[in-house]
């Protein structure tokens, strides 16, 4: 059993995949951003893509002042996305209490792979120092794979999260989260994990990683709200976090 709770980061961006749907304003991603938080989520994730198909770059000053004015100063506020010109300005004019770095491709539907860093190092290294001087934590999007995370310390990143995907898909048996957790914590970096994460197989990840500082979950969250309500289901992830903690 941890000690430690892993917390819950809601990830809006098929929020506002909706909201685009159609020019009307909502639903609007601060509302629901109120909602799970009430609910109890520790954070909310956003992503945005350089096409503007769900988060668009204009919700971030909203949301940041949002988290920024929320009477619980523990909840987070995390930025997914690839280091652009455009995303850099955006989280360091924007504050934001984590950066999560993902090498996708400007028309990738979604994040299906962790950087390369060996052949990403130096790459990497100005983008985490420059965004480190200003304050924010960064975190890199990673394959589980034991041997990256050497490379990952010569980077100074202040943590990973793990592509849970393969896990969710049975393709990687946790165990190798498992491994790659361990190795990443002893080399000083904590460990977030995220991507098809849901109900089904979260207490199971959360049992074997439960070190795991954070998962981000949107897709399957958001699926569950619309059949459950938003409330029902954070509460709902909540109770699989803590059953992943008090297994044996």
């Amino acid at each position: 059993m941890s000690n430690k709770q892993t917390k819950l980061s809601v990830n809006l961006n098929k929020v506002a995949l909706l909201r685009n749907q159609r020019d009307v304003g909502y639903p609007s991603v601060v509302d629901t951003a109120k909602i799970v938080l009430e609910a109890g989520a520790h954070g909310i994730t956003v992503h945005p893509r350089p096409d503007e198909r769900h988060i668009r770059y204009s919700d971030i000053p909203e949301l940041s002042d949002f988290v920024a004015n929320w009477p619980d100063k523990t909840i987070e506020f995390n930025v997914e996305g690839y280091p652009t010109d455009e995303f850099m300005d955006l989280v360091l004019n924007n504050p934001c209490h984590q950066v999560t770095l993902v090498p996708d491709d400007p028309d990738q539907n979604t994040s299906d792979h962790g950087w390369d860093v060996k052949k990403d190092k130096e790459f990497l290294k100005n983008i985490v120092q420059k965004l480190q001087n200003a304050g924010r934590r960064v975190s890199l999007f990673l394959d589980p794979v034991p041997e990256l995370i050497s490379d990952i310390v010569e980077i100074d990143a202040d943590r990973i999260e793990l592509y849970t995907g393969p896990y969710a898909e049975g393709k990687i048996d946790v165990k190798t989260y498992t491994q790659a957790a361990k190795e990443a914590i002893q080399n000083g970096l904590e460990v977030n994990a995220g991507h098809d994460l849901s109900l089904d197989n979260l207490a199971r990840f959360i049992d074997a990683v439960p070190e795991c500082a954070e998962v981000s979950i949107g897709h399957a969250i958001t699926s569950d709200a619309l059949l459950m309500g938003w409330d029902a289901a954070v509460k709902a992830y909540l109770k699989k976090i803590k059953e992943g903690h008090n297994a044996t």
